[in-house]
């Protein structure tokens, strides 16, 4: 999953990013509030955290250009204001979530993690598709009773289908989700990765549910084309 973090204070913005990524997210960071809206124009994120005291343009201006741009993606704001209307605004403002400095990052993740479970209307810690489950907190999956290890990269790529079963998902829309802006999209990495995962979770089991459909994309179906 990727997120946009919009922060103008370095240190932070970094400590952020790097947990974020120690828990299998792709991060981009924004430095200021200009910056933030002009890559959540163009460029497709699972979840935002937003500062509010930013640079060029604050974080409720943001926050509410954005949902007038109808950009929906769920927003968590950070801010070192505490004040109950500063909640209130941000909240009217389009934001899904509001978490005050200092916060503890167990906290955050556990936030973002539910702003994408309840953006993709999976509300539980766990999910099963096909006969597949992914358990988000300890971020295992099995098919059936058996463990399948996989890397990080490949259990965000199978969320990923899991999220979006019996649809095509093009090789565009893979690379938005899971790879940040430096991903170079003439590569073959998405189909080395696709090619790893299909290798461990349909190997062994009669039913394939990884389908490649050319000129497309990929399926995660159990039923064949």
């Amino acid at each position: 999953m990727r997120i946009l973090v919009i922060e103008d204070e370095v240190k932070i913005a970094g400590a952020i990013s790097q947990k974020l990524k120690a828990e299998g997210f792709v991060v981009d960071i924004a430095p200021d509030g200009g910056t933030g809206e002009e890559y959540a124009m163009v460029n497709e994120y699972d979840a935002i955290i937003l500062d509010i005291m930013l640079p060029v343009q604050d974080g409720w201006k943001v926050c509410s250009n954005l949902r007038n741009q109808n950009v929906l993606v769920p927003i968590l704001m950070l801010t070192a204001l505490d004040d109950v209307s500063d909640k209130i605004k941000g909240l009217n403002g389009g934001a899904d979530d509001y978490l005050p400095k200092p916060f503890h990052f167990g906290e955050l993740i556990a936030r973002i993690r539910s702003l994408i479970r309840r953006n993709s209307s999976v509300r539980s810690t766990q999910m099963e598709r096909f006969g597949i489950t992914l358990d988000f907190n300890l971020r295992k999956a099995y098919r059936g009773q058996k463990e399948i290890v996989l890397t990080s990269k490949e259990y965000s790529l199978l969320e990923l289908f899991m999220m979006n079963p019996d649809k095509i998902l093009s090789r565009q829309f893979i690379s938005e989700h899971l790879w940040d802006m430096n991903f170079d999209p003439q590569s073959n990495v998405i189909d080395s990765f696709v090619k790893f995962l299909r290798q461990k979770i349909d190997k062994g089991f009669d039913k394939p549910l990884i389908q490649t459909v050319r000129g497309s994309g990929y399926l995660f179906s159990d039923k064949e084309r």
